[in-house]
């Protein structure tokens, strides 16, 4: 599960660039550590060009009741609420890390080792004219696993325009092994 990211400007170009894209349409984004129901930027694709955008952390959950931020990539095209998005409105969430907490309630920052970019995959749909989007995961790596038994679906800036434009390089990217990372107790 990933209930919560960092997203820091001043630890990434990368990531600079893409809040200072959505500012300049969207000043109230949230940066920091995100919550759900936060909005937030996002790298979507929008008429065959790849665009950064403002996008709400969470679907609604049923009967209106709560907030569903994350998807299982192993059955996020069959579920109804999901199948959709995965096909139409794959996106990507930017950021420098994400937390996940062990049993004992320790909170652990993740992040590539040799990057302070690291991007999740996600997908999107609108919800009452507002763009909303949930981060797929999947079973943790041995990176992860000895705090969580779940992680984000992740991924390096090059495997961008694969996630968002090529369905078949999208399913396969849910399948592979996820990447080495490195963690801090906060």
């Amino acid at each position: 599960m990933c209930g919560r990211y960092y997203l820091d400007e001043s630890e990434s170009e990368e990531i600079a660039w893409i809040i200072n894209e959505v500012k300049k349409n969207t000043p109230e984004i949230k940066t920091g550590e995100i919550y759900p129901s936060n909005l937030v930027p996002i790298v979507s694709q929008r008429e065959k060009k790849v665009t950064a955008d403002a996008c709400v952390w969470g679907f609604p959950g049923f009967g209106g009741k709560g907030l569903i931020i994350n998807a299982r990539a192993e059955s996020v095209r069959e579920k109804p609420m999901f199948r959709d998005a995965f096909f139409q409105n794959r996106c990507v969430v930017p950021s420098t890390g994400f937390y996940e907490w062990s049993a004992s309630k320790q909170k652990y920052l993740f992040r590539f080792p040799d990057t302070n970019s690291l991007y999740m995959a996600a997908i999107r749909r609108e919800w009452e004219g507002e763009e909303r989007f949930v981060i797929l995961t999947a079973a943790a790596n041995s990176y992860v696993s000895g705090v969580h038994h779940r992680m984000p679906v992740l991924f390096h800036k090059s495997k961008i325009k694969d996630w968002l434009f090529h369905l078949d390089a999208a399913v396969e990217m849910l399948k592979t092994p996820r990447a080495e990372l490195i963690c801090n107790l906060t």
